[in-house]
């Protein structure tokens, strides 16, 4: 365990049931009347998967498709009243907060997912300090401070920052949900969440100590702290005679006499001939003459059987087959219906807008950092995948302790996990550069089709050369020639006929032509080996310095 001091910090050491308590309640659903309970199962253990640092675990969720809640008060109530507030936690499908010393309000998410998660959320609340509050009866409906942390399901990807904030007119509160939130890195490493809320307002996520997402409390949440000043007066009304059509149709234009209404968009090309290879007696189609009927074909119950209809070959060769008749063109004269031009309208006032009022239920909170004292924090998800796994969280004031914890924590296992996963990938296998490095026993197709390509393309620059560079090819060609003048020979010596001349003249250059390939293989081979170490030398020597 490290050792830092937090408001709240949380390992999940084996004492960790003094602290959590899982919630037995109901979960509360406007839309619809049925009732869900939190029957999701937890548990504190290692991961199953990229272990990382050996011994350390996490609060798990066990169940998929299940709905999760678990919570643990604070030792002492968190008021960030001008101070930052920190909190962050691990979740590899498992997570943990810590607590930093500052002046600003700092939340750490340290996050891990392990399989990915595809539908479910792995975010945490702070919940709000409440005498009622009790474990067993967390949930959905749980006033809570700050929600924060990765959702993804769907189109869905971000890290939720959401707080509520209290109206001081109306006691009232209303969650302010922050806008573009940064996307959560859906994977199966560790990955650490970071909020740090500042005095002046400000705020940051960090994403593995990386700033993703700076901003105001002020600014950029949706919907705003702080009421519009001025609103519309609701009972202010538009005149009847306000006009605000900005354009009109001209009222004075008139029709041109010219201008024929009736006109076709197209009409024939009187200039069009007809082709001279134009097949006037073929039809476009015609029966399938490779069609059969099928066996199975019964006139009486089907019906006389009719073959399909293909396009005729013989108009796919000329212009066209059938009735010949002359394209259409666009007509120069068509000018479709006449309207009348827009002009400016004289009587146009402008968009009309009600007046402004003050608006009586505005206020200005300055300092929306400075958030209700909170009491808890819990998890209350759902989620499609098991094993989303808590850890090291930390909520508190203090952004160097974050960085402290993250040093001794993250920074030790995520390197871990990233070589084991590395190690676990499959390796692509090499490709060979050329076909002198293909072995015969790897791909015996690939093998000797790359030989004698290369053995016919150096054949057509230099035949000898060829025979000196791929010797294996040349052999197994001259092989298989003495091989037909065998078979050759066994035949007549079967039928009991003496050979012609012209047959063992031929046997005899085939025999001779095998024994100077095999002695050209040989040559060959051995030159081959000597221009191989030839150039290993030259290699050898261009590397290393002049050779003595």
């Amino acid at each position: 365990p490290v050792k830092i001091k937090a408001p709240f910090f949380e390992q999940f050491t084996d004492d960790w049931l003094s602290r959590w308590a899982p919630s037995h309640a109901k979960k509360q659903d406007s839309k619809s009347d049925e009732d869900w309970a939190y029957v999701g199962e937890w548990a504190v253990e290692e991961p199953h998967v990229l272990k990382g640092i050996i011994g350390d675990k996490g609060l798990v969720v066990k169940n998929a498709a299940a709905h999760h809640a678990i919570s643990a008060k604070f030792p002492d109530t968190i008021d960030n009243k001008g101070k930052t507030l920190v909190v962050q936690y691990e979740v590899k499908l498992q997570g943990r907060p810590y607590y930093d010393r500052n002046d600003a309000i700092q939340i750490k998410l340290l996050i891990s997912f392990a399989d990915g998660l595809e539908c479910g959320g792995a975010y945490m609340k702070l919940l709000q300090d409440n005498k009622a509050l009790h474990a067993e009866e967390f949930s959905n409906a749980s006033p809570y401070v700050i929600m924060f942390g990765p959702d993804k399901c769907g189109a869905t990807n971000k890290v939720h920052f959401i707080f509520k904030h209290k109206n001081p007119k109306t006691g009232e509160y209303e969650e302010k949900h922050l806008n573009a939130a940064p996307m959560a890195r859906i994977e199966k490493l560790t990955n650490l969440y970071t909020l740090i809320v500042k005095p002046d307002q400000s705020f940051q996520i960090r994403i593995n100590g990386e700033a993703i997402k700076n901003g105001s409390l002020l600014e950029d949440f949706s919907p705003p702290v702080n009421p519009e000043k001025l609103i519309d007066d609701e009972s202010d009304k538009k005149p009847e005679d306000w006009v605000d059509q900005a354009r009109i149709a001209d009222p004075d234009a008139t029709k041109p006499d010219d201008w024929d209404e009736d006109a076709p968009y197209e009409i024939v090309d009187e200039s069009a001939t007809k082709p001279d290879d134009w097949l006037d007696d073929e039809p476009a189609m015609i029966p399938d003459p490779e069609a059969e009927k099928p066996e199975d074909w019964d006139d009486e119950e089907d019906g006389d059987w009719v073959p399909p209809m293909v396009p005729n070959p013989k108009c796919e060769e000329a212009s066209g087959c059938g009735v010949w008749e002359p394209p259409m063109k666009k007509n120069e004269a068509y000018k479709g219906k006449w309207t009348a031009p827009f002009i400016d309208n004289p009587l146009y006032k402008g968009a009309w807008a009600p007046r402004k009022i003050d608006n009586p239920n505005y206020f200005e909170d300055k300092t929306p950092a400075d958030f209700e004292p909170m009491g808890a924090i819990g998890f209350e998800i759902w989620t499609m995948q098991p094993n989303v796994l808590f850890d090291n969280i930390f909520v508190g004031h203090s952004i160097e302790d974050a960085e402290k914890l993250k040093a001794e924590t993250y920074d030790i296992k995520h390197p871990i996990e990233v070589a084991e996963d590395e190690s676990t990938k499959p390796k692509p296998a090499e490709i060979p550069k050329s076909p002198m490095d293909l072995k015969f026993m790897d791909d015996p197709m690939l093998y000797i089709r790359e030989k004698v390509q290369l053995f016919f393309t150096i054949a057509q620059r230099d035949p000898m050369e060829a025979v000196r560079f791929v010797p294996e090819v040349a052999g197994g060609m001259a092989l298989m020639a003495v091989s037909l003048i065998a078979i050759i020979a066994i035949a007549f010596g079967a039928s009991g006929a003496t050979p012609p001349p012209q047959v063992k003249k031929a046997a005899e250059k085939a025999k001779e032509a095998a024994v100077d390939a095999k002695d050209q293989v040989v040559d060959a081979t051995a030159t081959g080996t000597e221009k191989v170490q030839a150039e290993v030398n030259k290699r050898t020597t261009r590397s290393s310095g002049t050779v003595e």
